[in-house]
């Protein structure tokens, strides 16, 4: 980042940090300094006060609305400066970043990956399901850490570990790489081919389940015939596959088993 030198750098960096993702997303904050309101830029940490009107060209603004201005004129806008971090702050490779581009712009698969120059569409599918992974990892690593720096109350002396948690660190730590590689091994016939085995190993089972979801449309129900159909096109043990999307919280159903969907 950008930011000044001495005493006001660690200030507006404190600021960046520590400020809430909707005021990350907007690129400034807001608050009492003294009697006066101001917004901070949370990129330069430029000062604009309310009640002050601003002027750009031939337009006049009051203070919030300047700010926003600021931020995309002057920084680009938030989506596209964040997206300039290094990798050890985003977590976020180059393709990643790429991907996020071609989402924000709402290209769809094809398109993503004819811009990308990454291949097939289903390549692009796996990769949107990673990232939609990593928001869901993010939000319970920052709920544990909340809670982690919270003292336990007297009645609960004793912290238990939910199921779900155990699920999402053994099920889903799975890099791109991984992914690819075990992609690669057991749909030798391409990410559109049939599946060559189904493995034991838990991340691979992950893997090749989360692959075999993207065949299935977002918000459609299915009839169990249409599932079994579309899974044994993919192994001939389909009905192995639809109890461990089940079982994975992948694939949801009615109680009698008459629909099945996407679980999001």
């Amino acid at each position: 980042m950008q930011l000044p030198e001495g005493n006001e750098a660690v200030r507006i960096s404190e600021k960046f940090w520590n400020a809430p993702v909707a005021e990350l997303k907007q690129g400034y904050s807001c608050e009492a300094d003294g009697h006066i309101t101001v917004y901070h830029c949370l990129v330069c940490g430029e000062r604009f006060e309310k009640g002050i009107i601003y002027k750009d060209g031939d337009t006049l603004y009051e203070a919030e609305r300047f700010a926003a201005l600021h931020v995309d004129s002057v920084h680009g806008g938030m989506f596209n400066w964040l997206l300039t971090l290094d990798k050890k702050l985003t977590g976020l490779t180059d393709l990643q970043k790429g991907l996020l581009q071609a989402f924000r712009q709402s290209l769809s698969d094809a398109e993503a990956a004819k811009e990308l120059g990454i291949g097939s569409t289903s390549t692009v599918r796996n990769h949107r399901f990673t990232l939609r992974e990593k928001v869901k990892q993010a939000r319970l690593f920052l709920a544990v850490m909340e809670l982690a720096e919270e003292k336990p109350g007297p009645s609960s002396p004793f912290v238990s570990i939910p199921r779900t948690a155990e699920m999402v660190d053994e099920r889903f730590a799975i890099t791109e790489q991984e992914n690819e590689d075990i992609l690669g091994t057991y749909f030798k016939q391409g990410p559109d081919g049939p599946l060559s085995e189904f493995p034991k190993k838990q991340k691979r089972k992950v893997a090749i389940l989360r692959h075999l979801i993207q065949r299935f449309e977002t918000g459609r129900k299915y009839s169990e015939q249409e599932i079994n159909a579309v899974l044994e096109s993919a192994y001939p043990d389909y009905v192995t596959l639809r109890r461990y999307l089940i079982d994975y919280g992948l694939l949801d159903r009615e109680d009698d088993g008459s629909r099945y969907w996407v679980k999001l």
